[in-house]
């Protein structure tokens, strides 16, 4: 459908905000524009909020990278840091499961490969007396 590539100017935005608030169809604008309709409602939020200027293209980070945790008393490079040390311990807390895991499974695995093994003690019929 949609060129997720695709770059469009703030003129363009403006343009196409100015129809939907004229009362166009965002449904409409998405199938003839080929653009998303999340994307037009986030133009249009922002030009509410913040006018012209909350349609200019924002530079920053590309699409699908975190932002580091925001502290402003903390350098780029710490808060990296930060947040390494952070996925580490989620990574060691992963494992701690996993072996856990892996200890029950091979428990409830013993136990029923015993109750089946040849000698084992056996349900039997009740007798008649």
């Amino acid at each position: 459908m949609s060129n997720p590539r695709r770059v469009f100017s703030p003129e363009f935005r403006l343009q196409v905000v100015q129809r939907i608030l004229q009362g166009e169809s965002v449904s409409k604008l998405h199938r003839e524009l080929e653009i998303k309709r999340t994307l037009l409602y986030r133009w249009r939020d922002h030009y509410r909020k913040a006018g012209v200027a909350g349609l200019a293209r924002s530079v920053g980070r590309p699409p699908g990278i975190p932002a580091p945790a925001a502290r402003p008393d903390v350098s780029l490079e710490e808060s990296l840091r930060l947040q390494i040390a952070a996925l580490e311990r989620k990574v060691g807390q992963q494992e701690l499961q996993l072996d856990f895991f892996k200890g029950a499974f091979k428990r409830v695995k013993e136990s029923s490969q015993a109750s089946g093994s040849a000698g084992a003690t056996a349900s039997t019929r009740r007798s008649g007396q």
